[in-house]
């Protein structure tokens, strides 16, 4: 049903509109006194007809509902037409003559509801961008609430973070996050992985060189201390560094300069410094591999990103940012991803973490078929792994299909003896919907066992509600 608002001084029009549109509208008269058109995040009208007629508050009112991107459908005479089509330049939707034909009005008012639906969509798309923009690190559970906290109190402070974390759980992101949150965000960001770069040119890649400062050089060239300018520099892997390019970071640090190779002079640093490693740094100082006082240097504020398998919970919002993003660049039909597919995700331990379930958000796009990623469209080692570190008194057989059915059985029969039988909390636990509970509680031979078996208990208040 489509709520309309409507504009008029006319008393026998609502009632007149409301039986002729039929029950597929809500026509409800509205005033010049309603100062609130809309609820908290969602349009009290859905669309609004305005009667030219009920000059001249129809246009204080047009103006307004306008303003609150309602879109507003013009009823005129024909001798306010030209008044019509002015509005309609300022934004209206459209305008029909008055008396309306019904079903040209039904058309428009259909048309501008759907027009607002999907701006609507794509202005709340846009908006959660462009907060995932300004802070990239997605979810809610405290591990990264955390993190949150942290990237909002060092955003603005000039002193060097310390990264640290397994591979593939975010740390550039998070080195993003403070650079776009803190006053340097309208200049460069720029990110280097140490381990990436050969030990013989991490030198000249940091600090720059002037020309004929060793052989084959005929030019200066601008390092990534220097390249960074006023904005950030983050620096990756760290720990892979070799003791030389250690000392002269570490003055690079203390001294807040440095000097291109081949040159004396020094160039004040204006760049933020952010490090990070997978590393265990004050282990590599206990052996002797890092330096001490680097380390201290560097450490000024730290920030661990945590592994994506300490905060499962958090896996169906970024798996479905990357639905969205991926979809997008794939020009792929999925736009979602379905309970039992979701449930194994968070059942996967992820050693490679955030990275890993990008690309396997990847993968599933590139063979779904229809608007859906199911259990069967995930990569097989996700599959594998999470059922072999099932419980060990479980030991399914068959072919991989029965073991994948099977397993989910046993997920459903082990959240239903938890809940004592209550399907709804059952449901509620596995992050499914109780309709798909009862599918998998009729699955094959398992399924007709736990049908009889949990046929003698009874469901609390709260599950028969549901």
């Amino acid at each position: 049903m489509i709520r309309i608002g409507l504009f008029s001084n006319d008393q026998t029009l609502p009632s007149l509109l409301s039986s002729a549109l039929g029950k597929e509208f809500d026509v409800i008269q509205v005033s010049i006194k309603d100062e609130n058109p809309r609820y908290p995040g969602k349009p009290r009208y859905e669309v609004i007809l305005l009667d030219l007629d009920s000059l001249p508050d129809s246009l204080t009112f047009f103006q307004k509902m306008i303003a609150a991107k309602i879109p507003v459908l013009i009823l005129s005479s024909d001798g306010l037409r030209s008044t019509a089509i002015d509005l309609v330049r300022q934004g209206a939707y459209g305008y029909c003559r008055r008396p309306p034909s019904i079903r040209e009005l039904k058309t428009m008012l259909v048309r501008a509801h759907e027009g607002s639906t999907l701006h609507r969509e794509l202005l709340d798309r846009q908006q959660s961008e462009e907060a995932e923009s300004r802070n990239p690190i997605l979810g809610s559970s405290p591990q990264i609430q955390r993190v949150h906290e942290l990237i909002r109190r060092v955003c603005n402070i000039n002193a060097s973070v310390l990264i640290t974390g397994e591979s593939g759980t975010g740390k550039e992101l998070i080195a993003s996050g403070i650079h776009n949150l803190g006053s340097r965000a309208d200049e460069p960001f720029i990110a280097v992985s140490c381990g990436a770069i050969p030990e013989n040119l991490i030198d000249t890649e940091l600090f720059g060189y002037e020309n004929d400062s060793f052989t084959g050089t005929t030019e200066s060239s601008v390092g990534y201390l220097e390249l960074a300018g006023e904005g950030t520099l983050f620096l990756d892997e760290i720990g892979e560094l070799s003791p030389a390019t250690q000392v002269k970071l570490l003055r690079v640090l203390q001294q807040r300069e440095f000097s291109r190779q081949g040159s004396t002079e020094s160039i004040p640093l204006k760049a933020r410094l952010i490090f990070a490693t997978h590393q265990n740094l004050s282990d590599m100082v206990a052996r002797g591999a890092f330096r001490q006082d680097l380390y201290y240097r560097m450490n000024v504020i730290r920030i661990d990103a945590p592994p994506l398998r300490e905060h499962s919970d958090d896996i169906p919002q970024i798996a479905e940012h990357l639905l969205r993003k991926y979809s997008k660049s794939f020009r792929s039909p999925v736009i979602r991803i379905e309970d039992d597919a979701m449930s194994m995700l968070q059942a996967y331990s992820w050693p490679g973490n955030v990275r890993e379930l990008e690309n396997v958000i990847q993968q599933a796009l590139i063979v779904a078929n229809g608007e859906s990623i199911h259990l069967e469209d995930l990569a097989s080692n996700i599959l594998e792994e999470t059922l072999v570190h099932m419980d060990d008194d479980y030991h399914p057989g068959g072919s991989f299909e029965r073991q994948l059915r099977e397993y989910k059985v046993k997920l459903a029969t082990t959240a239903l003896r938890e809940s004592n039988g209550n399907k709804t909390l059952a449901a509620r636990s596995l992050n499914i919907s109780r309709a798909y509970l009862h599918r998998l509680l009729r699955v094959g031979e398992p399924g007709e066992l736990i049908n009889s078996e949990i046929s003698t208990e009874r469901e609390s208040p709260e599950a028969g509600m549901a």
